[in-house]
């Protein structure tokens, strides 16, 4: 049965390459690639240059913000240090939530859907519900909605309302489908769907290596990569002090790519570390597959952040993984899903420098089994964390809950 479905998120990659969202875009590309009708459904954003429709995924931007300091509804922007909701995201709320509701509801009815699919159960799943209530529901969750839902009143009750509506539910991780379970979700209408990864774009590439080597000054010295939101779950702090104990790795150098609110202070921190650390910034998704093809080790230091919150399964550790280059990561949310420690990489205790740092260092100097964990790596995430079957899981998914909506 070829579906119409009504995608509600409060993020997609703005242009081509951007890193917000990113998830998303093969998500609603993968479900339109099965020959089904896609309508996405997310806030504007002054940094927008999608076209109206592209390679099947229709898109319907809404504005909702009455004053340009509002403009703080989705895009990553409404977390401080993915710790707390912003004040202003807040008072965004309303308007984005109901601006949100008008326009997923005109877009369903306009095009005839038969399925509403909202990202991030708040706000994305809230919407979809309350746009079209007479169509089957799938909630897909990323991590921060239900991290927020676990620490607001109001946002756990337009959690659980929204849970009960679905007829079916997915997660990113294990973990991230046993928290939202805690919050009300029903233990029978959800399952664990990880995240894929294009791994034609995240692969290894001599090429890249030369010339990002060569760009950055590096040549062939030892050379570290990690990326994404200098927030706190990602736990970049623990990788700059790891750096301070591998003095003796000569010529080494660390690379940190992403933005967010702890780049002054992740900044200052690297600047007194005795290795040298480079802070390059928000860097393009064809960016961050070059750094990873040109580095020695990648390392995925995420962490449980004081204010409780985790990644569900990081994309960037994926895209480490199809890159081929060994992976050294913490054992923290889903990531020893994807991980298996001495086999596809190295699992460490998460807020542990010393253990990372002695993870690191038996990789750089222990070339041929960091290889194998590598080339182990790409293989199993081509096998097991692919677009395409994320794709076809949620076209089963949705084929299932309209069935069971059409017997009763």
């Amino acid at each position: 049965m070829r579906h119409v479905v009504v995608m509600v998120t409060s993020s997609y990659p703005r242009f081509p390459g951007d890193g917000v969202g990113s998830f998303i875009e093969p998500i609603a590309k993968g479900v339109a690639a099965l020959g089904h009708e896609v309508h996405v459904v997310a806030p504007w954003h002054p940094a927008l240059t999608r076209p109206a429709m592209e390679d099947g995924v229709q898109f319907h931007f809404y504005k909702y913000a009455p004053l340009p300091a509002l403009n703080v509804f989705g895009y990553a922007a409404g977390m401080r240090a993915d710790t707390a909701v912003r004040g202003a995201a807040w008072a965004a709320a309303p308007f984005g939530i109901a601006f949100g509701w008008l326009a997923a509801r005109r877009v369903a009815a306009a095009h005839r859907a038969t399925v509403m699919h909202g990202h991030w159960v708040i706000p994305g799943g809230f919407i979809a519900a309350k746009a079209k209530p007479s169509l089957p529901l799938v909630v897909s969750l990323h991590g921060s909605d239900v991290f927020v839902a676990e620490r607001s009143g109001p946002a756990r009750r337009a959690a659980q309302s929204t849970f009960a509506r679905a007829g079916w539910i997915t997660a990113c991780s294990d973990d991230l489908r046993d928290r939202a379970i805690a919050i009300g979700a029903a233990r029978d209408r959800i399952e664990t769907v990880p995240y894929g990864v294009d791994h034609l774009r995240f692969k290894p590439n001599p090429g890249a290596r030369a010339d990002v080597r060569r760009e950055l000054g590096i040549g062939d010295a030892p050379f570290v990569f990690t990326g994404g939101r200098l927030v706190s779950k990602k736990g970049f702090e623990y990788l700059i002090d790891a750096a301070n104990q591998l003095t003796d790795v000569s010529g080494l150098t660390i690379a940190i790519a992403g933005d967010g609110d702890l780049r002054e202070s992740l900044g200052a921190r690297a600047a007194q570390s005795k290795v040298r650390i480079l802070m390059l910034g928000n860097k393009s998704q064809d960016d961050i597959a070059r750094l990873c093809a040109a580095a020695d080790v990648i390392a995925v230091p995420s962490i449980r952040d004081d204010a409780g919150n985790v990644d569900g399964l990081p994309n960037f550790a994926l895209e480490a993984l199809a890159s081929a280059t060994p992976v050294v990561a913490t054992r923290a949310g889903g990531l020893p899903q994807a991980i298996e420690d001495a086999k596809t990489g190295r699992l460490v205790a998460e807020r542990d420098a010393t253990a990372l740092a002695s993870a690191i260092r038996s990789l750089l100097t222990n070339p041929a089994n960091a290889q194998a964990l590598g080339a182990a790596a790409r293989t199993h995430v081509i096998s097991h964390f692919g677009w395409k079957i994320v794709a076809q899981r949620l076209e089963e998914g949705y084929a299932r809950i309209s069935s069971a909506a059409g017997d009763r």
